[in-house]
């Protein structure tokens, strides 16, 4: 049996839970863009900028980028404990998405606070 040491939730429902939130920040996302474009007349880099320019655009991109790290290191976690039965596979595995994972909120951070 697979533990749980490397999981993001305490059991598989905190697991699926989660990813489903994570999901819907993304759509939430997506659809805000979305709106922006069909909006905005002229796609311009100022337009963009300004939109970029709010705390508020900021925080929820942050929150956005959270979530996919999320909804990728939980769907990673499950693919690497049902598909590689061999532990020093999975564990190599696992410790490569977790520094992608961290390197993406690390640049990520880098990129949205730093306009």
């Amino acid at each position: 049996m697979v533990t749980t040491v490397t999981s993001l939730g305490r059991s598989g429902l905190h697991d699926w839970v989660l990813q489903r939130l994570s999901a819907v920040i993304m759509l939430a996302y997506v659809v805000y863009l979305g709106y922006f474009f069909a909006t905005t007349p002229e796609i311009t880099f100022t337009a963009w900028q300004g939109l970029f320019a709010s705390t508020f655009m900021k925080v929820f991109s942050f929150l956005t980028l959270l979530s996919v790290v999320m909804h990728a290191w939980i769907g990673l976690w499950i693919v690497s404990t049902d598909y590689m039965p061999k532990v020093s596979i999975r564990i190599a595995f696992q410790a490569i998405v977790i520094v992608i994972c961290l390197s993406l909120i690390v640049w990520g951070s880098q990129i949205l606070w730093s306009l």
